[in-house]
Formats: C-alpha cells, sequence, structure tokens
C-alpha cells in the first residue's frame, strides 16, 4: 500500500499550514470590505475549532493505492459530475451543507466525460505534458450513464479538422475534440471510478469538506485505490466581495491539489485551478492506460 500527502496541505517541507501568511491580510480585507463579518478581529475560536480540526483530518488524508492494473483501455464512470449537482463554490447559504464534493470538483457533465477520453487534453494545447507533470493520457474508451438521459453508453473520442470541410468558417490548423456514443444494453468494463462526499455535519458546521474518490474492481468488489482529500475555508464561509468559500477552500487542502506537478502552475493565484483533471490523474496512477 502506498500512501501520500497526509499533511500536504500545509506546503513541502514546511510545517506552517499555508493560511497562516494569509491571515493578517485576508484581517484587513475583510475589515475594509465593513462587511461585519467576525474574522475582521482576527483568529476566533470558530476558526480556531476548524483549523485543528481539519488538521486532525489531514492525518487520514492521502493517496492509497492498494494494486495498479497496466494497459487498462476503458473505464466505467460509476457516478458523472454535473453542474446541476455539483456547481457549488459556496455563494449560497445552502452551499455550506450541500453533499456534492466540493473537494473533488472537476470537470462536469460532458467535460467531466471528456476528461477521461484519450487526445482530449493535449488536443489545441500547445503546452503539453512538460517534463515530470502527469500525463493526462486518459483511455481509448469510457462507459458511463449520461445523465440527461440517463442512458448507458459507450464514450470514444476523435480530433476533427473542421476547416477543412468548410475554410470560410475555421481558419485553417484549428481542430477540435469530439465525443462520440454508442449506446449500450449493460456495462462491459471491469473498473469502475467513484466519488463520494464523506462530510459530516460537524465538518461542514466549520466549513470542512470530505471526499472519497475510489477505483473498484467491479467483479470482486476489491477497492485498488482511494484517495480521501479534506479542504477547509478559513475565513469559514465569508461571502466579502463575491468571495467564494469553497473555491478559497482549495487553498488549504490535504492532500495539495498541487502534488502532482513539480513546480508551480501558471495562473490564478488560487489552487481550485488544479482541481481540474483531478480525477484522472488520480485514476491514471491506478489504472494505467495502455499505450
Amino acid at each position: 500500500m502506498r500512501r501520500k500527502g497526509a499533511l500536504q496541505a500545509q506546503g513541502r517541507g514546511s510545517s506552517t499550514p499555508r493560511w497562516a501568511p494569509f491571515a493578517l491580510g485576508l484581517v484587513l480585507l475583510l475589515s475594509a470590505c465593513g462587511s461585519g463579518v467576525s474574522v475582521s478581529q482576527g483568529n476566533t475560536p470558530q476558526q480556531q475549532r476548524a483549523m485543528a480540526m481539519w488538521q486532525e483530518r489531514c492525518k487520514k488524508s492521502g493517496e492509497f493505492i492498494h494494486k495498479t492494473v497496466e494497459g487498462v483501455e476503458g473505464v466505467y464512470l460509476v457516478n458523472v459530475r454535473t453542474y446541476k449537482d455539483n456547481f457549488n463554490l459556496g455563494e449560497q447559504p445552502a452551499d455550506q451543507f450541500r453533499l456534492s464534493d466540493p473537494y473533488g470538483n472537476d470537470l462536469k457533465d460532458e467535460g467531466y466525460l471528456v476528461s477521461f477520453v484519450r487526445n482530449s487534453y493535449t488536443n489545441g494545447r500547445t503546452d503539453l505534458v512538460r517534463e515530470g507533470w502527469p500525463p493526462h493520457k486518459g483511455y481509448r474508451f469510457i462507459e458511463a450513464h449520461d445523465p440527461k438521459d440517463g442512458k448507458l453508453y459507450r464514450f470514444t473520442g476523435r480530433v476533427e479538422e473542421p476547416w477543412q470541410l468548410d475554410p470560410t468558417k475555421h481558419l485553417k490548423g484549428y481542430t477540435r475534440f469530439v465525443l462520440d456514443r454508442t449506446p449500450l444494453k449493460q456495462r462491459t468494463l471491469r473498473y469502475g471510478v467513484q466519488f463520494e462526499d464523506i462530510s459530516t455535519r460537524e465538518e461542514r458546521e466549520h466549513w470542512i469538506a470530505g471526499s472519497s474518490l475510489k477505483v473498484i474492481d467491479l467483479e470482486t468488489g476489491e477497492v485498488l485505490g482511494e484517495r480521501i482529500g479534506y479542504m477547509v475555508d478559513w475565513a469559514q464561509g465569508s461571502r466579502a466581495r463575491a468571495r467564494q468559500p469553497w473555491t478559497f477552500a482549495a487553498d488549504n487542502a490535504c492532500p495539495d491539489f498541487d502534488r502532482d506537478f513539480p513546480g508551480p502552475i501558471k495562473g490564478p493565484a488560487n489552487k481550485s485551478q488544479s482541481q481540474r483533471y483531478q480525477t484522472l490523474r488520480f485514476v491514471e496512477k491506478v489504472l494505467k492506460p495502455i499505450q
């Protein structure tokens, strides 16, 4: 069994939580907003309890890989992330307790399906896989129930060059990834991927989100690998200046969302950007895609 990232939210090689350096800045920001939230007075008992609870849960977080499988052609998605069920950034009061797995946030609907299919990640990218980066290779096909109609399909992908069909509408060299589907009467693939929100009421009262991602042998019921993660919103749900609590909680996560990358990721400072494709990255560690 391999375990990674039990306390990675504290930063690599550091015992200081990521939230500590930002505490003063956040206090000043909220005070300037005149929002009246209690964190404008500094570290409150609620915040201290939340951070202590989160750090305790980090002790049981990480990636637990019990067995790997080589040469996997396809995977079955037990459940699919959707905007309807998983668009939860914390803007609304109900988002605090909605069990939509905000730690596991990823692409949604067709985007979630596409993320597992080969060549979808690299199509149209100029910054292909850099040295040391996860491969994002994907699988030749996947099977899943389409959330739009609830029916089971096998999904495959292909790259189109629409400029060759109509150069008046598309620039030369433009390509797009197309997802094709074939109806199925029953699942044919052995290995499944399932996500689950494992948060308790007490954790959500302290703006802590817990998450489980499992890779399962559907023939035997054996769990081949599981990622258990927790994140916390240090500001305890503050929405000052249209702030999104679960988005900012990504900065205090264990395991850390940047754990698979050798260096800093370009783009917004918030680590929520690294949640995209996180499901595929873990699954590929357990189910090695066929070459």
